[in-house]
């Protein structure tokens, strides 16, 4: 039978999306059997003591059951003996950058942004396996790996992004180098152009870097209130934002039921985030009592990182040829 224009259109509108629904439709996650964990010691984050003579059913991702008698268990359920291991909850990194932990930050800036999203893949699988469970992504273009995680396409923690870094120009996390200023008009940096940082110097601008972030997936924002360590032209005493800049940030996370997480060392950079109402301080290993004192007072999270050497950033692989370069 002929078909007409109007029904050939309307037989190939009803194959396209078909057509890419199957294209596009990730693979269904592979189904998992329960699983009892026996003969294994517990710590529970609280006890002070290791408890033993339990067992743990797991169903998915979710705990079912802890009793000290065997429980009733599906059919078809993994048993396995810990042989007297230890077994705890999985571990959260509140303080993480997906992107780039994987690689020393230079080829990070480098390298074809293929190339950092496959390190990266590596390197959450590894991460879950030193037992963190949970990492909260402190800045950097992790939304496709979270989404790859989250299909089962790879093995990894569950990750909460905060999207591209929000900076001033100038601040910590402004990788641009001299070539690209001005901003007016130039092409904005590779590190722009990833996701990994992005610069607003006005409150308007701020909102909207803001919204960008939500509307790619964020679970909260991370904006830059001083100088860092990793960007050589921001002393770590600078202040970037001013309060209504933060507060821009800060009421527009309010708006999406979130928060806003603010890189600051010195005390004046922590008062200024927590008189906008920022809720958690990263960092702050220079303020001083009275701003730790404080921050008690109102309630504010601290998420603090020991610093590690130079060397401990950089990969085994990448520090035989720093060796080899230099002698």
């Amino acid at each position: 039978m002929a078909l007409s224009p109007g029904m050939a259109a309307s037989a190939l509108m009803l194959i396209l999306p078909t057509l890419a629904s199957a294209q596009t439709a990730p693979p269904p996650a592979n189904p998992t059997r329960p699983i009892l964990f026996t003969n294994f010691r517990l710590f529970d984050g609280k006890a002070t003591t290791l408890r033993d003579g339990l067992f743990l059913l797991v169903d998915g991702n979710r705990i079912r059951t802890l009793t000290q008698s065997k429980p009733a268990v599906p059919d078809g359920t993994q048993v396995i003996d810990c042989g007297g291991r230890v077994v705890m909850p999985g571990l959260i990194d509140m303080h993480w950058h997906t992107i780039i932990a994987a690689l020393p930050l230079p080829v990070v800036l480098s390298a074809d942004i293929a190339y950092v999203h496959l390190a990266a893949s590596a390197e959450a699988e590894r991460t879950l396996m030193r037992g963190f469970t949970t990492v909260r992504d402190a800045g950097g273009p992790a939304f496709a790996l979270k989404q790859a995680i989250d299909e089962g396409l790879i093995s990894g923690p569950r990750i909460y992004p905060s999207g591209a870094m929000i900076t001033t120009t100038g601040g910590h996390g402004d990788f641009r180098s001299l070539t690209d200023l001005p901003r007016s008009g130039a092409r904005i940096s590779s590190s722009e152009q990833t996701g990994g940082s992005i610069v607003a110097d006005s409150a308007d601008e701020v909102r909207l870097r803001v919204r960008e972030q939500f509307l790619q997936g964020a679970s909260q924002i991370k904006l830059v209130g001083s100088g860092g360590v990793s960007t050589p032209r921001s002393p770590l005493d600078m202040l970037t934002f001013t309060e209504p800049q933060l507060r821009a940030a800060v009421e527009t996370a309010a708006d999406w039921g979130t928060y806003v997480m603010v890189h600051a060392y010195v005390s004046h950079a922590v008062q200024r985030a927590i008189a906008t109402g920022a809720q958690c301080i990263e960092h702050a290993h220079l303020m001083d009592d009275a701003t730790a004192s404080l921050m008690a007072k109102n309630g504010t999270w601290l998420s603090i990182q020991p610093f590690v050497s130079e060397e401990d950033t950089v990969s085994p692989v990448h520090a035989i040829r720093i060796r080899a370069s230099w002698g």
